[in-house]
């Protein structure tokens, strides 16, 4: 039986017939934002890793609630359903990874910094080994599961694109850079300068991961092919 003193948010928290002190080893009463951001944090790993061990259309709300010990109307309040725990799990790990640098909007240094140190941390993620395994399943799933190539796209590439175009756009920067090319060709141009066959090279398993003298690199080539190209 719930206890009268539960919130409802921590009955959502709860598979039915759960007592509240047995999720995510919490007891009884309001929860702090800190410990709800650590149980939807847990949900989304948990999600997370069942997608990548079993893919995507192969793990159901029902799974992921029993793993995660939350109740599947959980998922529906917070997240929406599979897609919007596969966009969470994306957009904070993304976060997490850019959480140190300085936003691209305020960012006053010099335009070639700017962009060698986003460079450099962009192709980092993009060799993460949790990065490579997602992108080898969108690939493998994306014609029999549409939401999940719109998905990650939505959640990972259209944002590092529409970062990029803002950046461009910006009144500082705009001025050097070539006024034929608009502020969306140049944030593709400029990713797919960095990137090269690195999309294609994913889908095999490389004979070693890139080393960091490897990334920094393919970086620093990337950016320099792009400022010959762009930059007035």
């Amino acid at each position: 039986m719930k206890k009268d003193n539960v919130s409802l948010e921590e009955e959502l928290d709860c598979p039915n017939g759960t007592e509240p002190d047995q999720c995510f080893g919490k007891s009884a009463g309001r929860p702090r934002a800190a410990d709800k951001e650590a149980r939807e944090q847990a949900l989304v790993h948990t999600a997370a890793r069942l997608f990548m061990d079993k893919g995507y259309s192969k793990v159901s709300l029902e799974m992921i609630a029993r793993e995660a010990h939350v109740a599947v109307r959980t998922i529906y309040v917070k997240f929406g359903g599979k897609a919007g725990l596969l966009s969470a799990a994306i957009t904070r790990g993304r976060a997490k990874f850019f959480s140190d640098m300085t936003s691209l909007e305020t960012d006053t240094r010099a335009m070639e910094a700017i962009l060698g140190d986003y460079a450099l941390r962009f192709l980092e993620l993009v060799w993460q080994p949790a990065f490579v395994d997602l992108h080898r399943m969108v690939v493998a799933e994306a014609r029999t599961t549409p939401e999940l190539a719109e998905t990650f796209y939505d959640a990972g590439p259209r944002k590092s694109r529409e970062q990029l175009s803002q950046f461009f756009a910006r009144p500082d920067i705009a001025p050097r850079l070539r006024n034929d090319l608009p502020p969306e060709f140049l944030a593709v141009h400029f990713v797919n300068c960095l990137m090269g066959d690195t999309m294609r090279r994913m889908l095999f398993p490389p004979d070693q991961q890139p080393s960091n003298a490897d990334i920094r690199r393919q970086a620093a080539r990337g950016l320099d092919l792009f400022l010959r190209s762009a930059v007035l």
